[in-house]
């Protein structure tokens, strides 16, 4: 089982590049993300591997860090998503954007991905929600994080509610309001939340 590949990158294209790894070339299928982040053809390249063994072929699929490796897991773990729609996905969004997006059950923001509807888009929220919460690249907790100030409902959600009816997208408000809530505490109120997560929106 191939985990992970270093070597020099040979050739690019839509959603693939070639590794050379000791004059072995490597087809390896990527996000449009990871193609974006590779260096130069020539260049020497390390890349995390997902390798996918079928009766008919092996497929790898190629990662510029463990946590996205592992967003690609989770998301394929979903009903109704293969690897292309959870390349098309981790395209459209990062990885702390799959995470809002999932803590803040923002589905209208994964169908920003190619081949994503509404109703896929709410299967997968609702499917991961329970499930990032120790998953790297979640901002160290962020699906809980909205419990500071209290449970559900409480000055936090309000906050939130009400960022969202000024126009901000859910997921940006969740992220907002969550990185002021860790700096005020648990005694911050909905209208001091509501403040900071203006400021931070107003510097994204």
């Amino acid at each position: 089982m191939i985990a992970k590949l270093k070597g020099l990158l040979d050739s690019t294209g839509e959603d693939w590049a070639v590794i050379d790894v000791g004059g072995v070339g490597y087809h390896v299928w990527c996000s449009g993300r990871t193609l974006g982040a590779l260096p130069g053809i020539g260049r020497e390249v390390s890349l995390y591997i997902e390798t996918q063994l079928r009766e008919d072929s092996i497929k790898l699929y190629g990662f510029a860090t463990e946590e996205e490796r592992d967003w690609f897991s989770l998301l394929r773990g979903v009903q109704g998503v293969g690897s292309r729609l959870a390349l098309a996905l981790m395209s459209a969004l990062s990885v702390a954007e799959l995470a809002d997006a999932v803590a803040a059950q923002d589905s209208k923001s994964l169908t920003r991905a190619n081949g994503v509807g509404p109703k896929l888009a709410a299967r997968i929220v609702n499917e991961l929600k329970d499930k990032v919460g120790g998953l790297a690249g979640t901002r160290g907790g962020v699906v809980t994080a909205l419990k500071v100030g209290g449970a559900a409902g409480g000055p936090s959600s309000d906050a939130v509610s009400a960022l969202v009816n000024l126009g901000y997208r859910q997921a940006e408000a969740y992220s907002a309001v969550v990185a002021v809530a860790k700096k005020l505490g648990p005694e911050a109120d909905a209208a001091a939340l509501i403040r900071g997560g203006l400021q931070e929106l107003s510097r994204a």
